[in-house]
């Protein structure tokens, strides 16, 4: 059975499924760190930062929306460039997705460091299997059961940063606008703490990875990436205006959230929301990596990119198990040797940051390449229009790629640059293996 077919038997994510998934992907331990730095560029405009830097997220996210909303791509991300940006972007992207798979040991290691402050003395290698094969096996059961999980924990993920918010709301002092602790960095400092928090905004527009398991895909997806990163933006906004509001901006300049928790929070909410809120965060964020990352590989085996036989699924579950015991294993085999793959993990956030301009790139060739579905796509714009909004998008991922350039540490500029060409060795290499199949349905 294919995957286009087992997919068709096995839509069962809902709008409110798609939307847990996307708020578990953009709420992560970032908004515990980025916020104080952000501060420090731009003192207690921060909310105001954060704001733009949602602007700056929808406007990126808008090519994906024009994508999306034309057409149903199973194979997401991939299928998307696969089909109009070319089979050698769309060998490339592969590539570069199976590095990503490094992060879940990230990920995983920093579940049981939160942990272990909690639990002292607790097995930090056994707690990882045991959460790493916990995740993989909720989803060898069908993404509707990692869809319960996921509502279940930004339940929780929604109490911690609700309490934060009902405890900090009436700590803010009354100065809060003073000459002096607003608009610290000028114009200049405000600009760049609303470009580096467009990295706390963002994750939404990775939903579409889901479109072969949606219901509804070209009309819940687009909804999805708007909606969750409105809300969240929002949410983030009000956060931040507690985190520089209780305190002097020098006393919470490059400090995390858990500095300004401290002056509201009794002991143990605030070791609730410290702990228990990142715990809660790294979670939904594996969760919902495991099947961003599955279901691209998927539709790339069928391809030729990757073994075909990787692409069997589960004939009771409709799951591709043997993708999934691939990924697992990538994730499993570090945590057993005790390697750190922090560095590693971050040594693709350059190059997740560059799809956003290959996707703008990719919806720039939708006139050419789907004429009648994009002309009858409830999103269709004018041709300036389009080149407007994706020219728009190209300028805002060169302008946070510089950024990060120039943050980040040699040796992950190094492996951005190591992992970007091996995926070009590796997919000229396949090229000629490759049978491109045009994967994408009207609805």
């Amino acid at each position: 059975m294919s995957q286009t077919e087992t997919g068709a038997q096995n839509k069962k994510l809902t709008r409110t499924d798609l939307f847990s998934m996307a708020i578990g992907q953009i709420i992560g331990v970032g908004i515990m760190t980025m916020t104080g730095i952000a501060i420090g560029f731009t003192g207690r405009s921060v909310n105001l930062a954060y704001l733009l830097a949602g602007v700056l997220t929808i406007v990126s996210a808008i090519p994906q929306i024009y994508i999306g909303g034309t057409a149903n791509f199973p194979g997401g991300q991939y299928s998307q460039i696969a089909v109009l940006a070319g089979q050698k972007l769309a060998g490339i992207y592969t590539f570069v997705n199976l590095a990503m798979s490094l992060a879940i040991s990230m990920y995983t290691l920093s579940f049981a460091d939160y942990f272990l402050a909690l639990v002292p003395g607790v097995n930090v290698k056994l707690l990882s299997f045991i959460v790493l094969t916990a995740l993989f096996g909720m989803h060898l059961f069908g993404i509707k059961q990692a869809a319960r999980l996921q509502n279940i924990l930004c339940v929780v993920l929604a109490v911690a940063i609700g309490a934060y918010v009902a405890f900090g709301i009436g700590h803010i002092q009354p100065d809060y606008m003073a000459p002096d602790q607003f608009m610290t960095g000028g114009i200049t400092g405000f600009l760049l703490a609303a470009v580096y928090l467009n990295f706390a905004c963002g994750g939404a527009t990775y939903v579409v990875n889901y479109s072969s398991q949606a219901k509804n895909p070209t009309k819940d997806i687009p909804f999805v990436i708007i909606v969750s990163t409105g809300a969240i933006v929002v949410l983030y906004a009000v956060m931040s205006t507690i985190a520089a509001g209780v305190l002097p901006v020098s006393e919470v300049a490059n400090q995390p959230l858990s500095v300004s928790a401290a002056v509201f929070m009794p002991g143990p909410v605030h070791t609730f929301f410290v702990v228990g809120g990142a715990i809660f965060a790294l979670l939904t964020t594996l969760n919902f990596s495991i099947g961003m990352m599955t279901y691209p590989a998927l539709r790339a085996c069928k391809d030729g990119w990757l073994p075909k036989g990787l692409a069997t699924c589960n004939k009771k579950f409709g799951t591709p198990h043997w993708i999934l015991l691939a990924f697992y294993l990538i994730g499993l085999v570090p945590i057993l040797v005790g390697l750190d793959l922090t560095t590693v993990a971050n040594s693709t956030v350059i190059l997740t940051t560059a799809i956003r301009g290959v996707i703008a790139y990719a919806a720039l060739r939708l006139p050419k390449i789907m004429p009648e579905l994009w002309s009858q796509s409830k999103f269709h714009v004018s041709g300036t229009v389009l080149k407007v909004v994706c020219g728009l998008t190209l300028v805002i991922t060169i302008i946070s790629i510089v950024l990060l350039l120039v943050s980040t540490a040699p040796v992950q500029i190094l492996g951005n640059c190591c992992i970007l060409a091996l995926a070009v060795v590796l997919a000229f290499a396949r090229n000629r293996h490759v049978k491109l199949e045009a994967n994408y349905t009207a609805k």
